[in-house]
């Protein structure tokens, strides 16, 4: 699946597009061993375990030549739509101010977007965002994701076909 969107960095005011493509969607067997290790061992151990996943699709913004997603994982979300997340164990800068210390504790990008029934919608983007349990869903989730300052707008879904 190929999902395009606007971006918008609402700390920094810049804005510009981003292209996730997801090749392959992350097993339940996944899902579980991560949120295992996120429960009884912490994020830390979290990131290793992250790293070893196989790529499940990338990410790219307008500056970069993209990272490697390691999760994807798709929920039913509310009137037949969807609640995509997707990881990375790389902090994405995506126009990120400097000198922003506290992003070194969290090293994850987390991408969540939240569709509807016509693959449209919104999603924010963590910029080395705490990253929390979600057990009613199990999935991990953005700490807080009504404060995330990277908007994603103009979501739309398209399948992908590898070339």
């Amino acid at each position: 699946m190929r999902y395009t969107a606007a971006a918008f960095n609402l700390n920094r005011g810049a804005a510009g597009n981003i292209d996730i493509v997801v090749e392959r969607w992350s097993t339940d067997q996944e899902r579980n061993k991560l949120m295992d290790i996120m429960l009884n061992k912490g994020p830390e151990k979290l990131l290793d375990a992250l790293q070893d996943m196989p790529r499940a699709g990338y990410i790219k913004t307008p500056d970069t030549l993209g990272w490697d997603l390691h999760f994807a994982r798709r929920t039913p979300g509310e009137d037949g739509g969807e609640r995509v997340v997707l990881a990375t164990d790389r902090r994405i800068g995506f126009w990120e101010a400097a000198n922003r210390p506290r992003t070194i504790d969290y090293p994850f990008t987390i991408v969540e977007l939240r569709l509807n029934r016509d693959g449209e919608g919104e999603g924010k983007i963590s910029l080395a965002t705490k990253i929390i349990a979600d057990k009613e869903n199990n999935i991990v989730t953005l700490e807080n994701y009504d404060l995330q300052p990277v908007m994603l707008t103009s979501i739309k879904a398209t399948p992908y076909h590898h070339d």
